[in-house]
């Protein structure tokens, strides 16, 4: 079981969400951070796509327009971040994938974040998929409530 803490923070026209979610988690969620929802709109995005059917994962691809946010999820610690989106465009059609950056705030970003109080969150190089993968440590002195 863990402690929860929810911040919810909302973005403004112009800003670029990837860079505003990690500088806010940089200062204020030391123990790093995970997107309990979000909506929003946007203007531009780049994302890497899924894998094709021999594996490639290096598709990306620029996005440029008007987008609803139709989810984003992922993680956001000190040593890097890891996010996942889904955006509608003006005929309904989907996409998504994984975001790159460029994510530029159209009208507003509604984000609520989660900050597990018991476990820090961060990133290590995993030799076996090649990428910087999600670490946790739990904190046995906060989770035994010996912290204050």
């Amino acid at each position: 079981m863990s402690n929860l803490k929810v911040h919810v923070l909302r973005l403004t026209p112009g800003q670029e969400v990837v860079g505003e979610l990690e500088k806010y988690v940089s200062a204020q969620v030391p123990r790093g951070a995970f997107i309990m929802t979000c909506c929003g709109s946007v203007t531009s995005a780049t994302l890497r796509l899924a894998a094709d059917t021999n594996g490639v994962t290096n598709k990306i691809v620029k996005l440029s327009g008007h987008f609803e946010v139709l989810s984003l999820s992922g993680t956001i610690s000190r040593e890097g971040t890891h996010l996942h989106i889904s955006l509608g465009d003006h005929q309904g059609a989907a996409l998504g994938g994984h975001v790159m950056g460029d994510l530029t705030v159209f009208t507003t970003m509604e984000v609520v974040l989660g900050e597990a109080l018991d476990v820090t969150l961060g990133r290590a190089f995993d030799n076996r998929t090649g990428y910087d993968e999600l670490t946790i440590t739990k904190d046995e002195r906060e989770a035994a409530g010996t912290i204050n």
